[in-house]
């Protein structure tokens, strides 16, 4: 019903901007993003309002959109990568420079956030936020109850590091993210090195501490966590921020009584910025940009947050924002955890190999 009214209330709002954009040539966007990240009803307001027909696709994995932008001519004129690989597709002049003046919405962006993106995208020319998080622990609150003690609380990164700890967990089920850029800076972290150290010895360390811990470790995967969590397939994860507040929300709507916790850990987490972004080969770009004003409206990004269950950059969006997901420390965390939040960079070529092959032997086990 909130919902249902706040879809109301915005086709009243763009009514005066609909007959404009919907005289635009380009009658179709062509947008890559994350899955299950927007509101699938604004994506609908928005044909609704412009008469753009929205072509919508999903992935699961950076790697997985930086192999079809750097191929060239992916046909996609939104796509949604995250901070670090921003920089490096930015390095290699993949996409377009924002024409700022034709996006009037940017007035709502969260300062703080916009200046912390400028760390990847300096002047914030390239990509305009969309949604942030954290990387941390999702887990099942009766199965850490079971098997810590009913006063147990998952505060540490020691339930994941530590092989005795974790080792408890096996037989409910632990998945980590098929992610390389969450993982290793996460045990890096706990080790007390640089997240963002490339130094061989740094990574060896760090991939030592993952081998330990690997054989209690199901699965590596970046999106099947989330309905597992839910359904108490599996009971530990080392996931992202909204995703699990999702499985959260899924497992109470089942009403299967699991109920889903979720920490960012006391030593710190991974902060990490989903954008906004233009191919510079895109074939719609009126489009494109009709689409990421849309976006940055904040009744439209109020409803994504408040769907997705992920914080965005839109400061204007928070008056609209459910009061529940605004008030939730793991969403929006408080200045003293964000003060503990680290952020990844790019890396080269050369340090990216010896990543992926120190990956690979971790999920591998050899």
């Amino acid at each position: 019903m909130r919902r249902a009214f706040l879809v109301a209330a915005l086709a009243t709002a763009f009514g005066s901007i609909a007959a404009p954009l919907a005289a635009a040539q380009e009658r179709v966007v062509n947008v890559y993003n994350w899955s299950d990240y927007v509101d699938p009803q604004m994506l609908k307001l928005f044909t609704k309002e412009t008469g753009i027909k929205v072509v919508y696709d999903t992935f699961d994995a950076n790697e997985t959109l930086e192999t079809k932008l750097l191929a060239g001519k992916s046909g996609y004129d939104v796509v949604v990568p995250t901070a670090y690989f921003l920089q490096r597709q930015i390095m290699a002049g993949v996409f377009s420079k924002l024409d700022k003046s034709r996006l009037p919405n940017l007035a709502n962006e969260w300062p703080e956030i916009a200046k912390r993106l400028a760390a990847y995208d300096p002047g914030n020319q390239y990509g305009v936020n969309y949604m942030w998080g954290t990387t941390g622990i999702g887990y099942n609150v009766k199965a850490v109850h079971e098997r810590l003690g009913p006063d147990a609380k998952i505060d540490s990164w020691d339930v994941v590091f530590k092989p005795e700890i974790i080792a408890k967990f096996k037989d409910c089920g632990v998945h980590m993210l098929d992610s390389s850029d969450d993982i290793l800076p996460a045990a890096l972290h706990y080790l007390g090195i640089d997240p963002n150290s490339t130094k061989a010895d740094d990574l060896d360390r760090a991939a030592a501490l993952l081998e330990k811990v690997r054989p209690y470790v199901r699965k590596f995967h970046s999106s099947e966590y989330l309905n597992a969590l839910a359904s108490g397939e599996i009971c530990l994860v080392v996931g992202w921020s909204g995703d699990i507040k999702q499985s959260e929300k899924r497992a109470r709507d089942a009403k299967n009584g699991v109920d889903i916790g979720y920490s960012i850990p006391k030593e710190g987490a991974q902060m990490w910025f989903d954008n906004l972004a233009i191919p510079k080969d895109a074939p719609h770009r009126d489009a494109a940009y009709a689409f990421i004003n849309f976006m940055l409206d904040p009744q439209v990004a109020a409803a994504n947050s408040t769907m997705v269950d992920y914080a965005n950059g839109n400061l204007a969006s928070q008056k609209f924002i459910d009061k529940k997901l605004l008030e939730d420390p793991a969403v929006y965390p408080n200045a003293a955890t964000m003060a503990k939040l680290y952020t990844v960079n790019a890396r080269g070529p050369r340090a990216q190999r010896l990543i992926n092959r120190i990956w690979t032997r971790v999920k591998t086990g050899h």
